[in-house]
Order: structure tokens, then C-alpha cells, then sequence
């Protein structure tokens, strides 16, 4: 199988961790985090799109988007490293344009940060205890300024600059409140706190030099160029049963909206009058957003406070309060947000949802168990499992029974997994067993139990075969029969959820870091999967839907994940098998009874057409036969025709084979003597030749003598010439050598001068680098050995921090736990009390339906015995139809073994034509080809007799110049230069050249011929091919039509067999009404009509069979006629009974 791919589709979650968790990239989308990602979301149409973390992070601490919507800044921890990422909005996909790792201060982590008015410039607030302020110019990644905002580690919250100045910022904590300023290059406090300290949670600016902060006490103040201006405090009005009903409520599609208070700030005394009808607390004031008009702040779970500026005053006073409105889905809508879902699991039905709530509910229904972690439904949805501690309880779904308790852990169990067919449970548990539970019996059939590791989800295959555990020892295992077969490393991460698909060839992971992997099953032996950025936490749960199209992930951080599944080329996964339907079908009386009627009246028209079928088919079988008689008859003449033409063909061949015969012997016999003729003749040339040759050596020898005598008096002065040269050149020579030894002996001494300098200048410089290298060595030693120093004291250091961070927070979950007990076991005793009475009234209901249900059985049971009988009636009736049917489907396979028989003979009939064909285009190459040689032959005679004649007639002009020795001498020459060659010189007696060169172009204009004649065959078979596979095609189309019809004949019959099944229910249910009666004509109609457009489709077939042999025939005529051309080899006619193979296997 290809790799396995997942995309993430959507998400459910919000991080509320995350500082400035939430904004507008435009007018209707909004951006978030969940999980490891920031998500775009359009509110109008609904879709999602993602902006991954970076890779191996921890989760995001902080956003900041720029003012004009370009850029966003995340700041995560990668690797116990901080980093700030900013990304590029208005790229598609978002990229990232900056990665701010490396710093030159102390850091663990960013907690806020904010963009500049013009988007140049970055804050950003690093944790306690270093508390400093980075100012960045973040396209250069170059630290401005840098400043600390607390000595006393308490915690900061808020960061950002002024709206309208690059150089101005504000920094809001726990008791802090600063303005700073950005100048020579450091930032500068410009307000000096007064009053009693705050803990200033939230701030925003209104205006260029007005900043609103608000406080954990519900306080607002407005502080303006660092002075405070306004104060005033905000209260929760929780109105009691008498004024609600005075209360206008205006609800919009998302939001309920008050009406405002008749005074901006109410005084003390108003407090204490309205005391009497409503309960006070002051709220925190969590977040601040200014808009045109003023701001809107929070108020308390829920809540929100608009805020507008009143114009003769520089105040603001209450304008709007907005509630988010409960939960319309919720069971109960007043407590849905007053107790915790543990757990839920959707039936495989999807009509009962399964949820664990702190108050111990399942659905609507009270549960009697306490503390459910896990819970699974079976795959059949009859049973669920409930993980109680280390028991797992077993309860039916109708009437939530517990039919078994499977104990045998030691630990508490994490994970619980039905088998396919619901017979076994599997169960791993923090005790490192691994358990197969047989719910028959309620005992374990096999186990594995390791130690050393803690499980924390397991898996089965499809087959139920392998079960496959994830743990805390950062391995895959594969066990089988109680045994691990085989481990495979998660590469130092720890599994924490498991999932395998229904096909059993593909599984994914969740790990302790928040990614999923997916890889292919059987489990690669080497690091094959892919890992995606997923939750900001570990994966606690993943499953995948049935069809193996969707994988849903959810994790510590709060998210759920959905991802689509595909393979590597993009396409989605198949299921092997499809979930198949049920057999019944639930219908109501009076459609069964209009069924009934409808039975009958098709009965009768069945019967009907039964004898019409009879009829119609003994004068279409009689038809049929004289067809088929009338065919034999017409293929035996054509036979009789093709063996008569075959014979004559033969004939013809024999006739030009012998008259070819004589042709070349003549042709043999006159080659022979003209090669005699010629050689006489060219031997009498020769001796006359040779006789001139051996006058003319003879003048040759003596001119030669007179020659040499001339070069050996040219030898003696070029002698006497060479001596006077050589001594006046030698008196030259010494002078020369005499110079260059002089000038040798200066090169040599500025040699020496020039490597004295060189080695003085070496050694110079060694020295010098002998300095360097051991000053410099010696620095880099020093700073190793502090760098070692310093970072063994920063490990322990951290390790004392981590310790003490670790203590602090045991301590207070362990306070939460408990306080959380403390609610359930209040809530456990008055939900037991309602358990008791709802019991009770729930028995009795069941014991009156019991009593129903026994009824109806006994009824559907002797209805049964009713149809059984009346179908024993119908099978005996179905087995005399078949009977009938038997003896025509014996006549149809004896014709179509006539037919092959005679498709076989014509077969061999056109399997001889083709061989006579090839035999008679054979010859037609030998006789050109002998052609061909004879003119060649031809040709060579009368180029020897122009050879001869030109001889001739130089020789004749030769013999004009006997008494001039020296023209004669000449014009021999060039008579030898011109008639013989340099290969004659060597083998005189060897073959004209000329004949060589002829010969050799003869050969290749043959072949070459030959090729052009190959050529045409080729194309002329692929003229034929192109008309044999049209001839193909057509017959396919009918073919196709053929058994789109038997399709519909089969359908119909399908119909009818349905119909005479469903008689069989009506007689049983109204046998007074069903006596023999006729069926209708309307309904069943079409069984006689397919058959009849069966026989004509036949006899439509065989007759354009006929025509395809007429046109064949036509065919070969026409090619016989054309010298040369042959038609295309093995072409062979459509069967005549193919077509009617399919209709009798079907009958």
C-alpha cells in the first residue's frame, strides 16, 4: 500500500492560555489558536485554514498582529528554546518571513508582545525572572533596546505601543504600571506610580496619551500622559425570581443585550438600596478593547461592559451589557455549565450518545457508578463498557443492565477495545497488563504483563488476531497469543493514543508532544511515517470513522482535531468491503394488503403469458429452423466456389513456375558464353600489351643510366658547397655559446641573491605566527573553561527551578482533587435518590411491554406456518416450469455446435487463401528480381564495349607519334594514368574496377528497391488492419447493446421471481382470498417482450454476419485482380454464435 497522507480539516477548541487569543484578520474572519495551529475562520461561510507551529513545539504562549493585517508574530517554546515566528498574512499559503531564535540576553519564555503603528518594530515582555522588554527592529532581527520592568518577579501581562508613536509603549502587571519612551537608543520610564499598587490585568489606549487599565478587583482607571483621570467600578447584577419579570431582554442571533443602567457610575448609597434586590461581586476585568465611541471590557463570566465617552465631560459612562447566552443544545441549560463531561462515545448506530459527566450521567440517564473514565460502545451497539478504577462493567444499551464486572487489574485501566465481532474485550491498564476478556464467561483468555511499562491506550486488528499497545516505555508493541512478537521504537517521544483502520493496512499515533503519525501496516522496519503538527498537548483519544475517510484527534490543550485521510497520490482511502443491508424490510398492513392484491392480479397475467411465451415460441422456433437451413445451404456453395478458385489459383502457379523456370536456364546459358567471348578477346589485348611493355623498359633502363651519371656530378659541388657553409657557420656558433655563458653566469648570482632574501623573509614570518597561535590558543582555552563553568551552574539551576515548579503544582492539584470529590460526592447522594424512584417506574413499564411482546410472537408464529405451506405449493409449480424449459435449451446447443463446426471450416478455407497469397507474391520477387540482374548484366556489355572503343582510339593516336621518342613516352603515360589503375598495378589479372563499382551500386539500388517495396506491403496491411478493427468496433457496439438487453431480461425476471415470492406471503395471509385466480396483463409483460427481442437480435446477427462474408469475398477479388498486393494475414471473422453463448448459460 501507498503511504498514508492526513490533512487537517477542521478543528473544535480554543487555547484560552494563549495571550491575545483572539482578533480579526478581516470582516468576517476571525483568527484563534487551537492545538498546535492558529486558525483562520470565516464566520459567513464556515471554513477553516491553518497556520501550522513550528516543529517540535511545546504550544504557542503569546499572538500579536501587525495594525495593518500583514504580518503575525507567535511565540512558542521549541525545544525548552523560545522562539517568535512571524508570518506573512497576505501570502497564500501564509510563509514565514522572520524566525527570532538566537538572543544575546537570558530568556525562557515571551509572554506578550505587540506590533509598532507603522508594523516595523516588535515589543516583546519575557518571563519572571528576568522580566525584560525587548524592543526589536524585527526585518533586521536587531535588538534596539532591551530594558528590565520588574526586580520582584511579579507577573506581567500586557505590552503594546501607542497608537499613534513608535517610540511610546505601556507595560501593565501585579502591582506595575509603566509608560516608556524610545530614545538614544534605551527605553526611559516617563511616569512615576502613585497611590496604592494594583494588579493591573488588561489595558488599552483610547486616544493618543489615555490608556484604560483595568484591575482584578473590577476597577477601571483612566490615566492620562501617566496621570489617573477617572476611576469608577464595575458589579454583576444577578437579578432574583421578582425582578426578573421587569427586565427587558432584547436577544439577537448570538447575544442577550441589557438595558443600561440610568447612571453612569452608581454611587455607594445606590449599592446599598439595591441590595435588596440583587447580589453584588465585583468581577475581574480580564480584557479591554477600544473602539470609535469608547471601549468594551469584561465583567465576570459571561459578561461584557460598553463603555461610550460623554461629550461635555471627559468621561465615560455605561452604555450596553452583553451576555453570551447559554448553551440551546444543552440538556439542562442552567446546570450545563456547572459540571464536567469525563467522557463520551457515539454508538455505531449514532442515535445514542454515551457521555460521563461529574454528576455520573449517561445522556439523559442517571448512572449509578461514580468516577467513569473510559467508555466504549460494542460495535454491534447492543453493549457498552464503563472503566470504573481498575473494573470494567458491562452493560447492555436497552435496558442498561450490568450483565458482567471484569476485574483483574491491579492498576487503573486506560483503555478499552471491543473486537469485531463483540465477543472479546481488550483492556491495558497503568499495571502493564494487557488482558483479553471472553464476555461469554467473563474471564480472561490470555495476558501480557510487563512491568516496567504503564499502557496507555491499546488496539486491535481487524482479523482479531495481533493487538498492538502503546506505553510509557516509548515503544510500539505487537502481541499475540499473550506473547510480544515484536517492539517498535517511537523515537523519544512516548505513544499516548493509538488507532488502526478498518482495512487493517494503515495506523496512527498520537505522541506525548501533541503530533500525530501515520504509517503503514505491516510496520516498516525502518523510520517510515509521516508526523504532522497537531495539539498543543498529548493525544488522549483518536479514532477513525467507518469508511476510513476521517481521523478525529483530541488532546490535553482542549481541541479536536478533524483530518481527512488520503494516500500519496491524493486520492481517498477505499474500503475493501461495503457495509451490507439488512434483509428486512418494515412495512405497513395496508401495504401489505394492496401488495396482496397487486400479487393476484400479476398471477393471473403470469399465467397468461405463459401460454403466449409457448406459442410464440414454437413458430419462432420454427422460423428458425428453415433459417438456419437456408444459411448451411447458401455457406456449402460459397465452400464448393472458394475450393474451385483455390484449385485454378494452383494451376496458374505451377504453369509460371515452370515457365521461370526455363527463363533463367536461358538466361544461365547465354551469361556463360558471353563471358567466354570476352575472356578470348581480353587475352589477345594483353599479350599485345605486354610486348609494348617490354620495349618500352628498355628505353626506360637507358635513360635512367643518363641520369644517374647527372646526380653524381651534382653530388660532388653540392659537397664543396656543404664544407664552405659549415666552417663559416662554426666560427658563429662560438661566438654565440660565449654569450650565454656569460649571461647564464648573471642569472645564477641573482638566483642566490633572491633565495637568501626569501628564506630571511620566511622565517620572519613563522616567528610572528608562533606568537599568534599560542596567544590565541591560550584565549580559547580560558573561554572554554568558563563556558563549561557556566553552564554546568545554569543546568543545576534549572533543575532546583523545575523541582520546586513541579512541588508547587502537586500540591495544588492535589487541593483542586480534593474539592472536586468533595462536590461529587454531594451531587452522587441526591442523584442515587432519583436512581431509586426512576428504577421503579421503569420495571413496571417493562413488565407491560413484556407481556405486549409475547403476544405478537405467538401471532407471527402461526402466520409462518401459513406461508410455509403456501410456499411448498409455489417451488412444486417452478420445478414443472423448468422442465418445460429444458428440452428447447438442448435444441439451441446443438445448433450452435453446427455453427462452430462450419466457422471452423471457413477458417481453414481463408487460413489456405492467405498461404496461397504469400506463395504467389514470393514469385513475383523472384522474377523481378532476375530482371533486374539481367539488366545489370546488360548494362556491364555495353560499358565494356565503350571501355574498348575509347582504348582503341587513344591507342590509334598513340601510334601517330612512333618516331618522337619523347611525345610517344608522354602520351603512354597519360594512356596508363587513364585506363589503369593503382589496384591494377598490384593484381593486374584481378577484375575491372569499373565492374567492382557497378556491381556494388547495382546491389544497393536493389536493395533499396526492396525496402520501398516492404514499405508499400506495410502500409497496405495497415489499410486492412484499420478496416478490420472498424468491423471490430461495430461489433462490439452490438454486442454491448446484446447484453444491455439480457440485462434488462434478466431484471425483469428478477421481478417476476419477486413477485412470485411475495404470492407466497399473501396467500398466507389471506387464504380465503386465493384461489385460483388469472393474473393481470399489464404488470409481467415485459418477460415475453425480452424474449422476443432475444430471437430477433439473433436473427438481426446472423444476417450481418452474412453481409460481413459477402464484403470479405468482395475484398479478396478485388486483391487478386491487383499484381503484387496480397490481403491482411489472419483476419478472422466474427463467431456467429458468440452472441448466443451468454443467453444459454443465463436460461
Amino acid at each position: 500500500m501507498s503511504s498514508v497522507v492526513a490533512q487537517s480539516l477542521h478543528v473544535f477548541g480554543l487555547r484560552a492560555h494563549v495571550a491575545n487569543n483572539i482578533f480579526f484578520f478581516d470582516e468576517q474572519t476571525v483568527m484563534f489558536p487551537s492545538g498546535n495551529h492558529c486558525v483562520k475562520y470565516n464566520v459567513d461561510q464556515k471554513w477553516q485554514k491553518f497556520i501550522p507551529g513550528s516543529d517540535k513545539s511545546q504550544g504557542m504562549l503569546a499572538l500579536s498582529i501587525s495594525p495593518n493585517r500583514r504580518y503575525l508574530a507567535i511565540s512558542e517554546t521549541v525545544q525548552e528554546k523560545p522562539v517568535i515566528t512571524i508570518y506573512e498574512l497576505s501570502s497564500i499559503p501564509c510563509r514565514k518571513r522572520k524566525v527570532l531564535s538566537n538572543f544575546d540576553f537570558p530568556v525562557q519564555k515571551f509572554i506578550s508582545m505587540a506590533f509598532s503603528p507603522d508594523s516595523k518594530y516588535l515589543l516583546a515582555q519575557t518571563s519572571a525572572p528576568e522580566s525584560n522588554l525587548v524592543y526589536w527592529l524585527w526585518g533586521k532581527q536587531k535588538v534596539m533596546a532591551i530594558i528590565r520592568t520588574d526586580i520582584q518577579n511579579n507577573p506581567i501581562y500586557q505590552v503594546s505601543f501607542n497608537p499613534q508613536d513608535n517610540t511610546q509603549v505601556c507595560v501593565t502587571g501585579n502591582g506595575i504600571f509603566k509608560l516608556l519612551r524610545f530614545t538614544e537608543g534605551t527605553l526611559k520610564q516617563t511616569n512615576f506610580q502613585r497611590g496604592e499598587p494594583q494588579n493591573y490585568l488588561a489595558h488599552a489606549w483610547v486616544s493618543e496619551d489615555r490608556i484604560i487599565v483595568g484591575t482584578d478587583t473590577g476597577k477601571l482607571f483612566l490615566f492620562e500622559s501617566g496621570d489617573q483621570r477617572w476611576e469608577t467600578s464595575i458589579m454583576v447584577k444577578e437579578a432574583t425570581s421578582g425582578s426578573k419579570s421587569l427586565d427587558i431582554i432584547q436577544e439577537s442571533e448570538s447575544l442577550i443585550e441589557f438595558p443600561p443602567a440610568s447612571s453612569p457610575v452608581p454611587s455607594y448609597e445606590q449599592i446599598l438600596t439595591a441590595s435588596n434586590y440583587s447580589q453584588l461581586s465585583m468581577p475581574q476585568v480580564f480584557t479591554i478593547a477600544a473602539y470609535s465611541k469608547g471601549f468594551a471590557c469584561s465583567a465576570g463570566p459571561g459578561r461584557v461592559l460598553l463603555f461610550e465617552k460623554i461629550e461635555e465631560k471627559d468621561f465615560y459612562r455605561e452604555s450596553r451589557e452583553i451576555r453570551i447566552p447559554v448553551d440551546p443544545q444543552s440538556n439542562d441549560p442552567s446546570q450545563s455549565d456547572k459540571q464536567d463531561i469525563l467522557c463520551m462515545c457515539f454508538s455505531p448506530s449514532e442515535e445514542t450518545l454515551v457521555a460521563s459527566t461529574s454528576k455520573n450521567q449517561l445522556y439523559s440517564i442517571t448512572m449509578s457508578l461514580t468516577e467513569i473514565s473510559k467508555c466504549a460502545f460494542s460495535n454491534g451497539g447492543h453493549l457498552f463498557a464503563a472503566v470504573n478504577g481498575n473494573v470494567i462493567h458491562i452493560f447492555t444499551t436497552t435496558s442498561l443492565e450490568n450483565i458482567s464486572n471484569l476485574k483483574g487489574h491491579t492498576g487503573k485501566v486506560r483503555s478499552v477495545v471491543w473486537n469485531a465481532d463483540d465477543s472479546k474485550l481488550i483492556s491495558g491498564g497503568t499495571d502493564g497488563a494487557v488482558y483479553e476478556w471472553n464476555l461469554s464467561s467473563g474471564k480472561r483468555e490470555t495476558e501480557c504483563v510487563l512491568k516496567s511499562c504503564s499502557y496507555n491506550c491499546v488496539a486491535i486488528s481487524p482479523d482479531s488476531k495481533i493487538i498492538f499497545a502503546v506505553g510509557s516505555d516509548q515503544t510500539l508493541k505487537e502481541i499475540a497469543d499473550s506473547s510480544v512478537l515484536r517492539e517498535m521504537s517511537a523515537y523519544e517521544v512516548v505513544y499516548t493514543a493509538i488507532v488502526i483502520s478498518h482495512s487493517g493496512r494503515m495506523m496512527f499515533v498520537g505522541t506525548s508532544i501533541g503530533t500525530i503519525r501515520a504509517m503503514k501496516y505491516p510496520l516498516p522496519l525502518q523510520k517510515e511515517f509521516n508526523e504532522y503538527q497537531a495539539h498543543a498537548g498529548p493525544v488522549t483519544k483518536m479514532l477513525l470513522t467507518f469508511d476510513d475517510q476521517f481521523l478525529l484527534t483530541a488532546a490535553d490543550d482542549g481541541c479536536l482535531f478533524t483530518w481527512k485521510v488520503f494516500d500519496k497520490d491524493g486520492r481517498g482511502i477505499k474500503r475493501e468491503r461495503e457495509v451490507g443491508f439488512a434483509g428486512e424490510v418494515l412495512v405497513t398492513k395496508t401495504d401489505m394488503e394492496e401488495k396482496a392484491q397487486i400479487m393476484l392480479e400479476l398471477k393471473t397475467r403470469v399465467e397468461e403469458l405463459k401460454m403466449e411465451n409457448e406459442y410464440q415460441l414454437r413458430l419462432k422456433d420454427m422460423n428458425y429452423t428453415e433459417k438456419i437451413k437456408e444459411l448451411t445451404d447458401k455457406f456449402v456453395q460459397e465452400m464448393e466456389s472458394l475450393k474451385t478458385k483455390n484449385q485454378v489459383l494452383k494451376t496458374e502457379k505451377d504453369k509460371q513456375d515452370v515457365s521461370h523456370r526455363e527463363h533463367i536456364e536461358d538466361l544461365l546459358d547465354k551469361q556463360s558464353r558471353e563471358l567466354q567471348d570476352l575472356e578470348s578477346s581480353n587475352n589477345q589485348k594483353l599479350l599485345l600489351e605486354y610486348e609494348k611493355y617490354q620495349e618500352l623498359q628498355l628505353k626506360s633502363q637507358r635513360m635512367q643510366e643518363e641520369y644517374e651519371k647527372q646526380l653524381r656530378d651534382n653530388d660532388e659541388t653540392k659537397s664543396q658547397a656543404l664544407e664552405e657553409l659549415t666552417e663559416f657557420y662554426e666560427a658563429k656558433l662560438q661566438e654565440k655559446t660565449t654569450l650565454l655563458e656569460e649571461a647564464q653566469e648573471d642569472v645564477r648570482q641573482q638566483l642566490r641573491e633572491f633565495e637568501e632574501t626569501k628564506k630571511q623573509i620566511e622565517e620572519d614570518e613563522d616567528r610572528e605566527i608562533q606568537d599568534i597561535k599560542t596567544k590565541y590558543e591560550k584565549k580559547l582555552r580560558d573561554e572554554k573553561e568558563s563556558n563549561l563553568r557556566l553552564k554546568g551552574e545554569t543546568g543545576i539551576m534549572r533543575k532546583k527551578f523545575s523541582s520546586l515548579q513541579k512541588d508547587i503544582e502537586e500540591r495544588t492539584n492535589d487541593i483542586d482533587v480534593l474539592k472536586g470529590e468533595q462536590v461529587k460526592l454531594q451531587g452522587v447522594i441526591k442523584s442515587l435518590e432519583k436512581d431509586i424512584q426512576g428504577h421503579k417506574r421503569e420495571i413496571q413499564e417493562r413488565d407491560e411491554t413484556i407481556q405486549d411482546k409475547e403476544k405478537r410472537i405467538y401471532d407471527m408464529k402461526k402466520k409462518n406456518q401459513e406461508l410455509e405451506k403456501f410456499k411448498f405449493v409455489l417451488d412444486y409449480k417452478i420445478k414443472e416450469l423448468k422442465k418445460q424449459i429444458e428440452p428447447r435449451e438442448n435444441e439451441i446447443k446443438v445448433m450452435k455446435e453446427q455453427i462452430q463446426e462450419m466457422e471452423a471450416e471457413l477458417e481453414h478455407f481463408h487460413k489456405q487463401n492467405t498461404q496461397l497469397e504469400l506463395n504467389i507474391t514470393e514469385l513475383w520477387q523472384k522474377l523481378r528480381a532476375t530482371d533486374q540482374e539481367m539488366r545489370r548484366e546488360r548494362q556491364k556489355e555495353r560499358d565494356l564495349e565503350a571501355l574498348v572503343k575509347r582504348f582503341k582510339t587513344d591507342l590509334h593516336n598513340c601510334v601517330a607519334f612512333i618516331q618522337e621518342p619523347r611525345l610517344l613516352k608522354e602520351k603512354v603515360r597519360a594512356l596508363f594514368e587513364k585506363y589503369v589503375q593503382r589496384a591494377d598495378m598490384v593484381e593486374i589479372a584481378g577484375l575491372n574496377t569499373d565492374l567492382q563499382q557497378e556491381y556494388a551500386r547495382q546491389r544497393e539500388h536493389l536493395e533499396k528497391s526492396l525496402t520501398t517495396v516492404k514499405k508499400k506491403v506495410v502500409k497496405e496491411k495497415e489499410l486492412h488492419r484499420t478496416d478490420y478493427v472498424r468491423i471490430m468496433q461495430e461489433n462490439v457496439s452490438l454486442i454491448k447493446e446484446i447484453n444491455e438487453l439480457r440485462r434488462e431480461l434478466k431484471f425483469t425476471r428478477s421481478q417476476v421471481y419477486d413477485l412470485e415470492s411475495a404470492l407466497k406471503l399473501t396467500k398466507k395471509i389471506r387464504p380465503q382470498e386465493a384461489p385460483e385466480a388469472v393474473p393481470s396483463k399489464e404488470s409481467l409483460s415485459v418477460s415475453p417482450t425480452m424474449r422476443l427481442n432475444e430471437q430477433e437480435e439473433t436473427g438481426r446477427i446472423i444476417e450481418m454476419q452474412r453481409l460481413e462474408i459477402q464484403r470479405l469475398r468482395d475484398q479478396i477479388q478485388e486483391q487478386d485482380q491487383v499484381p503484387g498486393l496480397h490481403t491482411l494475414a489472419g483476419i478472422r471473422l466474427p463467431s456467429l454464435n458468440s452472441e448466443m453463448d451468454f443467453e444459454v448459460e443465463t436460461r
